[in-house]
């Protein structure tokens, strides 16, 4: 490959790493940290303890794919994210959507987006 191409090849990749994409419905199984993704899925358990240290309550989601926890930090104040509806009534049965940031462990931290959110769904 000679120099000019090598050049715009090296360009294009940056390029193309330097690109955003809208949050997509995402199996748990293909989950990259950083990425930006949407789970769909079946409730499994909320725990707020962690709160009470301001830790992030964890909210347990059974996809298609496996389990994704669903972390949220107890200092909404600090979030660009709106608060999720009632965290109280959620309950294992209830069908929910998550968008958020994808953690090195395959989980998801809804906060740092303001299109990052927790709710049911029907």
């Amino acid at each position: 490959m000679t120099l000019p191409r090598l050049g715009l090849l090296s360009a294009a990749l940056l390029l193309g790493a330097c690109t955003t994409t809208a949050p997509t419905s995402t199996p748990s199984a293909t989950l990259a940290a950083g990425q930006q993704a949407t789970v769909d899925g079946t409730l499994v358990s909320v725990d707020t303890t962690p709160w009470t240290y301001d830790g992030s309550a964890v909210v347990k989601i059974a996809t298609d794919n496996g389990q994704v926890d669903v972390h949220l930090p107890a200092r909404w104040n600090l979030c660009k994210a709106p608060p999720p509806d009632d965290v109280p009534s959620l309950k294992a049965g209830d069908r929910v959507r998550a968008t958020g940031t994808v953690t090195e462990d395959g989980g998801l931290v809804v906060c740092e987006r303001a299109e990052h959110v927790l709710r049911k769904t029907p």
